[in-house]
């Protein structure tokens, strides 16, 4: 079964933008003009971003000593509020990761001093994790490192722009599921 041919959209002429992702595009209409590539188009330029922007976030993140997903440990427990603490099974499940996972990032994180793990006063059984007044320190730092990285991508954008492109993302993200 062939999709139906791409739709034709035009470029202000005074600013013909490429990427490389309009390179792939024009060799597949060459091979394949059956084909609507427009969610390769999409998806494309989303996993290319997430990879440059990904990776930057890496070097701002590590300047402080900690990875992107370290950060998002310390990000999420700096989120819930005073007192900053949270149990491993909430920050796997706002993560999305397995309590595996979740160990290790804790483990490393709470040799670097960052946050704590102390029984759960509710719960002899559980833990609860929290944020050290160092954690805290390192996290408002780095999470303006990582927004500063971010907001220099959307530079390119003027700010009615960047409203709409986190609309339409928004919009792909919900209809798409969990």
């Amino acid at each position: 079964m062939s999709a139906s041919p791409r739709p034709q959209r035009s470029e202000p002429s005074d600013q013909p933008l490429r990427d490389p992702v309009d390179a792939i595009i024009d060799q597949w209409a060459l091979v394949r003009p059956d084909l609507d590539t427009t969610a390769m188009e999409v998806f494309g330029r989303v996993y290319r971003l997430s990879r440059a922007l990904g990776d930057r976030m890496e070097k701002a993140y590590a300047r402080f000593g900690i990875s992107r997903g370290e950060f998002d440990v310390l990000a999420t427990l700096r989120r819930s509020g005073e007192p900053y603490t949270l149990s491993p099974r909430e920050l796997s499940a706002t993560l999305m990761l397995t309590t595996g996972g979740m160990t290790g990032r804790l483990d490393k994180l709470e040799r670097a001093g960052l946050l704590r793990r102390s029984p759960d006063p509710h719960d002899r059984r559980a833990l609860q994790v929290t944020l050290t007044d160092e954690g805290l320190r390192l996290t408002d730092q780095a999470v303006v490192a990582g927004l500063t990285v971010q907001t220099e991508a959307l530079s390119h954008l003027n700010e009615e722009q960047a409203g709409q492109l986190a609309d339409l993302l928004r919009m792909l993200v919900v209809g798409t599921g969990p």
